[in-house]
């Protein structure tokens, strides 16, 4: 089933709006046809929590003997529901569920979003007038919350389960419904804690290593202050050749520590959001609209994302310096960033609607474009990037989503 997003609009454009979503033609494809049935057909890589919910579904189809299922879960921005897994949804159906589980639609949304498992009467919704197919016979559905134990806040997502009967025959699967919903929000809850604890696992290992980085370089240092020295020694006697040598050791010493310190901002102290990638993006771009008169939108189109620790890392910081340059050099008023998943890729599109030509120009003293590269290239990933006067800038990074066996290489 396609990924279904139903956002919480933002009309706050002042007369400026973009024409389209942004394109992405995969490596090696000059797009048209070909790219619409390879992105059409590509098998999509199922994740621990999706394969989880889908087997969940199919449980509950089968204990209630209800029709279909779809699970719906919260942005980490908390505005859209995106849909995460179904069951039960032929092609015939499943343009049938995604028109009942619009917001119009839908009479217990709101219900559930305040913690109450409802059961709605939907033979006479009015998308109904839509359905091409004759099979369209959702008669009923029980949407029920996601909810976090012990907590009255907004539930993770949504479970809805669609029925062939009417509402008062459907109502009666309510208590196992409620009951499903209940274990498979621990599920999800459980799951994003122990990705946590890994992920805060993963750092400290990374702590590790910057120590030792610390370590090596207080030696360089000590050995450049003994070279200092010697250098002095050599000038006050007037031994120029000695003099040549000990500044070739000092200026090979520096190199070797500007190395280790450049690695060590760069790879290992990382102040990122420890909930992972999704809630970091999250917060630089809070902290971007804070900081500047420029209006950002943020489009999530991952409810779950879960990628290794070097990739998230890599991803934060392009994002961000691609941020800091539309701050500072694109003269735009508005900008967006992109989140998708396309053709086995994973893509974060930054673009604005500035001056363009010169943004990521490289000046003496800052590289950002050409280090965005580079970590682009330590995932396995690229950077491309459209630019001309007085259209704005778009840069855009992807990569191939990682080898099915990476969490087994980062245990």
């Amino acid at each position: 089933m396609k990924k279904k997003t139903i956002p919480i609009p933002d009309t706050s454009h002042n007369g400026f709006s973009w024409v389209r979503d942004p394109d992405f033609i995969p490596p090696g494809n000059d797009g048209g046809v070909n790219v619409c049935l390879s992105h059409e057909f590509t098998a999509q890589r199922t994740g621990e929590l999706r394969t989880l919910l889908e087997t969940f579904l199919e449980s509950i189809i089968g204990t209630v003997n209800a029709t279909a299922g779809v699970v719906r879960l919260l942005s980490p921005d908390g505005r859209t529901l995106q849909i995460i897994s179904s069951a039960g949804l032929s092609a015939e159906l499943q343009e049938e569920a995604e028109s009942f589980i619009e917001l119009e639609c839908e009479a217990s949304e709101n219900a559930a979003f305040d913690h109450i498992v409802h059961a709605s009467d939907i033979s006479a919704c009015n998308s109904r007038q839509s359905c091409r197919y004759a099979s369209c016979r959702f008669q009923s559905l029980i949407a029920a919350p996601l909810d976090v134990a012990n907590s009255s806040d907004t539930p993770l997502g949504i479970l809805t389960v669609f029925f062939d009967v009417p509402r008062e025959a459907a109502s009666q699967a309510m208590n196992t419904v409620a009951a499903f919903a209940e274990v498979m929000s621990a599920t999800i809850d459980h799951t994003h804690i122990n990705r946590e604890a890994r992920r805060i696992e993963r750092l400290a290992a990374r702590q590790v290593i910057a120590n030792d980085i610390h370590d090596s370089l207080a030696q360089t240092l000590t050995y450049t202050r003994m070279r200092v020295s010697l250098l002095l020694e050599a000038i006050r006697s007037g031994n120029e050749s000695m003099a040549t040598e000990y500044a070739c050791d000092l200026d090979e010493a520096l190199e070797t520590g500007q190395k280790s310190v450049r690695e060590l901002i760069t790879d290992f102290r990382c102040e990122m959001n420890k909930g992972g990638l999704l809630a970091a993006l999250n917060d630089i771009t809070a902290e971007f609209r804070k900081r500047n008169n420029i209006l950002l939108e943020y489009h999530n189109r991952l409810v779950d994302l879960e990628l290794p620790l070097e990739h998230e890392i890599q991803v934060y910081h392009i994002v961000h310096e691609a941020l800091n340059n539309i701050a500072k050099h694109s003269g735009a008023t508005h900008a967006r960033v992109f989140v998708d998943e396309r053709f086995g890729y994973y893509i974060f599109t930054i673009e604005d609607n500035g001056s363009g030509a010169c943004t990521f120009t490289p000046v003496e003293g800052h590289y950002g474009m050409i280090i965005m590269r580079e970590r682009a290239h330590r995932i396995g990933g690229k950077i491309k990037t459209e630019s001309a006067a007085g259209l704005g800038t778009q840069v855009q990074l992807f990569f191939p989503e990682p080898s099915l066996d990476w969490r087994a290489a980062n245990e």
